[in-house]
């Protein structure tokens, strides 16, 4: 197995298991679990590679990717309630699985020769959009939108430091590896410590004095 198949499948799974928690928290039925679990498990991989027109979607050239994912989603289905804290299990979970598909949307990418700019969105959207996909459809605030965290930023720093590693000559591999790690760092510190971005403070319109 190449190591981008290995990312797509370690990216499916674990946010396979979020968006089954994400069900779970939405007291889904069973098939609720498995359909929540597949869009996340697949959304951001199937956005890359429509846009990067790849000869098959991954997961209709191997379906083993929707058994993984489907297998993930019943396994959460009964054994969700042992949990003590399942948001922050899937706020960490979530973390992984973020540091796992920004480096395999980034390795395809650049197996692929894109430009460097299409590299970097090819990273976010393939680490952002199956998480997006899952909150928007459970009604769950979508982690990408909350206020200041560092998400759509880890991602986007993430595929910037593969790019930049790559241009050093640092191999593939060990490009993807530190993608990998700077994304969960930053997202991690952010789940951790608070680490925040500056958020827009509305502010009342300054009223003119009448002479």
């Amino acid at each position: 197995m190449t190591l981008l198949a290995l990312l797509d499948h370690a990216a499916v799974v674990v946010f396979a298991l979020t968006g089954a928690l994400v069900a779970s928290r939405a007291q889904l039925d069973i098939v609720g679990f498995v359909f929540v679990a597949c869009l996340t498990a697949v959304g951001g991989g199937t956005l890359r590679d429509v846009v990067l027109n790849r000869d098959a979607v991954f997961w209709v050239a191997d379906p083993s990717f929707l058994a993984s994912a489907s297998a993930a989603a019943v396994a959460v289905f009964f054994t969700a309630h042992l949990l003590e804290n399942r948001y922050r299990t899937l706020a960490w979970l979530d973390a992984c699985a973020l540091a796992v598909a920004v480096p395999a949307g980034t390795g395809v990418a650049l197996a692929m020769g894109q430009h460097p700019a299409v590299v970097l969105i090819m990273g976010v959207a393939t680490g952002c959009f199956g998480g997006l996909m899952r909150d928007v459809v459970c009604n769950e605030v979508p982690f990408v939108l909350k206020q200041g965290e560092l998400y759509v930023t880890a991602a986007f720093a993430g595929a910037a430091a593969a790019l930049a590693a790559g241009a050093a000559g640092l191999p593939g591999a060990a490009a993807l590896i530190l993608c990998g790690a700077v994304t969960f760092l930053l997202r991690a510190g952010s789940l951790a410590f608070g680490w925040r971005l500056p958020v827009y403070k509305s502010q009342p319109p300054r009223t003119v004095p009448r002479r």
